[in-house]
């Protein structure tokens, strides 16, 4: 009984650790969402929760209202950054995500506050999302998101912030975005307005390659991407990939989902080059294209 005891009353000191930093973001119809106090008058929240650019408000854990204004957004790792003057809010704790173990407490905090606990399940390398975005480590969890908690902190048992909770990468999972991902990509959002990413401007679908058209290309997979769109004065039209090309390989490493491209693609800077293997007409060709900037997604 005192065990249980005490860790209800490390889990409560926890949340009380964070609650001062922690904000009700109102930039949508009814519902708001929860924003962390990350650096000074700057607030961190989850972009799929910012419906609006406009009219944007926090409520601070006293009550008060407080005017705030989006800096940016990024659609690609559910971040957005927003700017609030004469706040004397308390800063988040940082923690190190690094030092979480699969199995350990974690605390997810809403505005309010409100409060779910449960365990880490899984920790993972990079991965990419399905925007497009790159998270520096997997971190999924074994709690509920309720209504509400996306863009508010996922707090280990001494109250440091680890990680930013949304339910906008993933419709099965409850995730959170750890604190190097997030300050990176604030930092990149503040200081450029957006987050830069390479694109080659095509419009890929998987297309089953026909095992005469392997025989042709050392170590294809079977299933290349099939171009059904090319952006007009895109890097891929600039280099002449016409409609109907099947893209198999870039930089010689084979290509057959569109998250191969990303992972290539998505970290190189504009100006870079690529070499894109494809099939034109069932015979092999290499086109050399420049990388562009993925336009940013503005709602």
């Amino acid at each position: 009984m005192d065990a249980l005891l005490s860790l209800s009353n490390d889990l409560a000191a926890a949340v009380e650790r964070v609650r001062g930093a922690v904000v009700a973001v109102n930039a949508r119809p009814r519902l708001p969402s929860t924003g962390v106090h990350w650096r000074p008058g700057i607030i961190v929240t989850a972009d799929h929760t910012v419906r609006s650019d406009e009219d944007i408000t926090i409520i601070a854990p006293d009550g008060r209202t407080v005017a705030a204004s989006l800096v940016a957004r990024d659609p690609g790792t559910d971040l957005a950054v927003l700017r609030v003057h004469d706040t004397d809010l308390p800063l988040a704790d940082l923690g190190d995500p690094g030092s979480l173990k699969v199995g350990h407490i974690v605390l997810a905090v809403g505005h309010g506050p409100r409060v779910s606990w449960g365990v880490v399940s899984a920790l993972g390398g990079r991965w990419r999302t399905w925007r497009g975005g790159e998270i520096d480590q997997l971190m999924r969890l074994d709690l509920t998101l309720y209504p509400g908690f996306s863009g508010g902190p996922l707090v280990d048992v001494k109250g440091r912030v680890v990680g930013i909770n949304t339910s906008g990468l993933s419709r099965q999972l409850e995730l959170a975005i750890p604190v190097s991902t997030v300050t990176r990509v604030a930092d990149e959002l503040i200081d450029k307005g957006h987050v830069s990413r390479g694109f080659l401007g095509v419009g890929l679908q998987p297309a089953r390659l026909p095992e005469a058209f392997r025989r042709r290309l050392t170590g294809a997979s079977e299933i290349g991407l099939l171009v059904v769109n090319v952006q007009p004065d895109g890097p891929a039209a600039k280099a002449g990939v016409l409609l109907g090309d099947v893209l198999v390989a870039l930089d010689g490493a084979p290509v057959g989902a569109t998250e191969d491209v990303q992972a290539v693609v998505g970290a190189r800077r504009a100006g870079s080059t690529v070499t894109a293997t494809i099939l034109r007409a069932g015979a092999p060709a290499e086109v050399s294209m420049t990388v562009g900037e993925r336009p940013s997604r503005r709602r």
